[in-house]
């Protein structure tokens, strides 16, 4: 009686130390993360110099897990499989790179607009050399398109594989329509060679510290935005919509709404992940927006678990990291990995990683 009575008690102080190691980690990986621009500021014989191309890395898994977490709103709680979010993210990054375009154009063209003899600037380009209308596009670019492909799609009630199929072939056609040179968006090149940003040098040390900082803090913010959502009646009628609509329809609420209100906002998020992915990694075209890149999104999600918010943020890691080395190590098996990656996560780890990890606390 006396061993059973003391291994109930170890299980109820493992359960209390569970949170508060869980928040030590968070707290822990965000110092590190916060520890990482000053490193970069150190000289470069340091020991512990962060070189240019880490604080690189790290800054653009950032903005994919800040992505990976957009998603997870409109899939782990309202149960919208999107298969279009590389096109939000995009749009955010290109309306960046006008005002970055802008900037390094001076009173002139931007270099591709001269090389193609355009004479002018488009009236859509009009406004972008001021960083304020820039930051407005970055909201407003993908945020309108959303609204109104959202308020069309909700309000025919589409849903489940054909949401999926449509947000899939939104984002197809984004891309072959930026492909194209008259379009006014450098065509297959995109847009790149950033010099300044609000008149500082972009690749000048204090420059990349100050926008991973940024990166992070808009991250932290995310976060705490899906945390306060999920745990307010309104992300209660979300998980109750993702389950049961017509049910929820039944007690006299109507879904259209809260659908488009998370799909908008995840759309803004991506769109301010892009901006600051941009300026960081010093291009961005229509690549941005392949359907392949909006897939990998939901694998994030999958593999982390979704519905958590914290397990998306550790599937962007986990899968970009994987990229990142097989990409230099063996680039053409990168799609072979992910696609088993994708098998593995679908027959065994239906929950994702958290799942694991929660089941494993549990036992």
């Amino acid at each position: 009686m006396t061993q059973a009575l003391n291994q109930t008690l170890l299980a109820r102080a493992t359960a209390k130390l569970g949170p508060q190691a869980s928040l030590a980690l968070g707290l822990l990986i965000l110092a590190v993360l916060l520890a990482m621009p000053l490193l970069h500021l150190l000289p470069a014989d340091n020991a512990l110099h962060v070189s240019a191309y880490g604080l690189t890395l790290v800054g653009k898994i950032l903005c994919y897990a800040i992505v990976a977490l957009a998603l997870d709103l409109v899939w782990g709680y309202a149960g919208l499989l999107s298969l279009g979010h590389g096109l939000f993210f995009a749009l955010g990054g290109y309306a960046m790179g006008m005002y970055l375009m802008r900037q390094s154009a001076g009173d002139g063209l931007p270099a591709f607009m001269s090389f193609l003899a355009w004479s002018e600037l488009p009236w859509y380009w009009y406004g972008t050399s001021n960083f304020l209308w820039a930051l407005c596009l970055v909201v407003l670019a993908p945020g309108l398109l959303a609204l109104v492909f959202g308020f069309f799609a909700f309000r025919s009630r589409i849903k489940g594989v054909y949401f999926s199929i449509m947000t899939q072939a939104l984002t197809f056609a984004g891309m072959l329509l930026f492909f194209r040179n008259e379009t006014g968006f450098g065509g297959n090149n995109g847009f790149t060679n950033f010099r300044t940003i609000l008149g500082f040098d972009i690749t000048a040390p204090g420059t990349r510290a100050f926008l991973f900082f940024c990166t992070v803090l808009l991250l932290v913010g995310s976060l705490a935005l899906g945390f306060a959502l999920a745990r307010s009646k309104f992300g209660r009628v979300l998980t109750a919509l993702r389950d049961a609509e017509n049910r929820l329809m039944f007690c006299g609420y109507d879904p259209r709404g809260y659908k488009l209100f998370i799909w908008v906002l995840s759309a803004v998020l991506c769109g301010l992940a892009g901006a600051l992915y941009v300026p960081q990694v010093g291009i961005i075209n229509p690549s941005e927006m392949s359907p392949t890149n909006s897939i990998e999104a939901a694998i994030w999600v999958a593999l982390g678990g979704r519905g958590t918010l914290i397990g998306p943020l550790l599937g962007a890691g986990l899968v970009n990291g994987m990229k990142s080395w097989f990409t230099v190590a063996f680039p053409e098996y990168w799609l072979f990995a992910l696609g088993a990656l994708f098998i593995v996560i679908t027959l065994f780890l239906p929950k994702g990683v958290i799942g694991l990890l929660r089941k494993e606390k549990d036992q």
